[in-house]
């Protein structure tokens, strides 16, 4: 039997990390078998290669494989895509088709990103690992089809589970045996073997010498996050090889090609989420002016109401409260603020008009006070984003025309 380095050498597979042999020999053993296995790990690790490997080690090799990305294709088509369809049965449907687990009976079936199947395909599929059993749509016939199926995906699948974007039961039934494959990160001494690889892929292929990394540069390399892992080093090592005309390359000449990390990024800052101190003095002071504006507009209503009223008594039970708020402790009988009913009492009369002016005098020194924190805030937002008005308008929650009105409105174009 095939051993881990033949299978290597078979299927093209670089690298000596510890992980990866065990996950090779994982496929080794379960492949003779018919057992349906997942194939788990970030994107870009390589799990296509796994699919091909069990299939040509099983009893089914001489059969057909069909691989089927299932994130590709749009959700109105994939059940017509798998399970095939008769003819009429949707708009477009001219004549009757056979579907992948019809064509590839006998064979193997790799489904590529099976964490993005639709639910309702999801129950098609369930039904068919169980008894080997399917409907085409649009039919009411039930086919048999004898298919293997090996199934890939990069999705959390028990985080899926338990959001409810993927079944429990089509997760159990296809992870019979599940081989996780581990990221690029961690497999270090096999990120140089890759890129040595693919810079010798390169060179015969455009009929150039291979590009070659110095010690420098290969401890860069092997100090990257790589989350695309090999797809990225590949991309890597293409664009080194086309466009770079030294041939031995050095750490500075590779960091030209490679992303910046996370590290030398700036970090952006959610005020929503992240309770700083400008998110939550600017939320608190917003709720003390809302309850002014809403005692100021209680206070006005008293005053038209007192002078209006023909009874003062019932106008000063129903608003007890309410001067209680404004005022404090409740207004004493030899206080200036009488509420006793006259009709000619000079004194009282002019109260009720200082109230009414202490109203409006109120609502100005609000007005000022409102027009005075939203310059303070508009003046916060600009210095915390450094002078970008679009980040301090959505920082702010208003739009770019209306904080450019308000910088004109208070001057603050110098």
């Amino acid at each position: 039997m095939d051993n881990v380095q033949n299978i290597k050498q078979r299927f093209g597979i670089i690298g000596n990390d510890a992980q990866l042999n065990f996950a090779i020999g994982k496929a080794l053993r379960v492949a003779p078998t018919e057992i349906s296995v997942l194939v788990t790990g970030e994107s870009g690790v390589g799990k296509e290669v796994f699919p091909r490997i069990i299939h040509q080690l099983s009893n089914r090799k001489h059969g057909k494989f069909i691989a089927v990305n299932c994130g590709a294709i749009p959700e109105g088509t994939i059940d017509s895509e798998l399970f095939g369809h008769e003819k009429g049965a949707f708009t477009g449907a001219t004549q009757t088709r056979s579907g992948y687990f019809e064509v590839a009976n006998g064979g193997t079936i790799f489904l590529d990103e099976v964490g993005e199947l639709p639910l309702s395909t999801q129950v098609r599929l369930l039904r068919v690992l169980e008894n080997g059993e399917f409907l085409k749509v649009g039919s009411s016939k039930v086919q048999k089809t004898d298919v293997r199926v090996v199934a890939a995906t990069n999705v959390h699948m028990l985080e899926a589970i338990q959001k409810g974007r993927f079944r429990e039961d089509l997760y159990y039934r296809l992870s019979t045996v599940e081989i996780n494959l581990p990221p690029l990160r961690t497999r270090k001494e096999d990120i140089h073997l890759l890129f040595r690889k693919f810079a010798a892929d390169f060179a015969q292929k455009y009929r150039m010498p291979t590009v070659r990394l110095d010690e420098q540069a290969q401890a860069v390399l092997e100090q990257q996050p790589w989350p695309g892992n090999i797809r990225q080093l590949r991309n890597i090592a293409e664009q080194l090889s086309v466009l770079e005309q030294e041939r031995n390359i050095n750490a500075a000449i590779l960091r030209q090609y490679l992303p910046a990390t996370k590290a030398n990024l700036p970090a952006v800052i959610d005020t929503k989420d992240s309770g700083g101190d400008f998110a939550s003095e600017r939320e608190i002071l917003y709720k003390v002016l809302f309850d002014m504006k809403a005692d100021l507009n209680d206070l006005k209503k008293l005053t038209h109401e007192l002078m209006n009223t023909s009874n003062m008594d019932q106008a000063k039970e129903k608003h007890e409260g309410l001067i209680e708020k404004i005022y404090g402790d409740k207004p004493a009988q030899d206080e200036t603020f009488q509420l006793e009913p006259t009709t000619t009492n000079i004194a009282e009369t002019e109260t009720f008009n200082d109230r009414y002016e202490y109203a409006e005098e109120i609502e100005e020194a609000e007005t000022l006070s409102l027009q005075d924190k939203e310059l303070e805030l508009i003046v916060k937002a600009l210095e915390r984003n450094n002078g970008r008005r679009k980040a301090a308008a959505a920082e702010l929650g208003i739009s770019e025309r209306t904080l450019y009105r308000k910088i004109k409105q208070f001057d603050l174009e110098k």
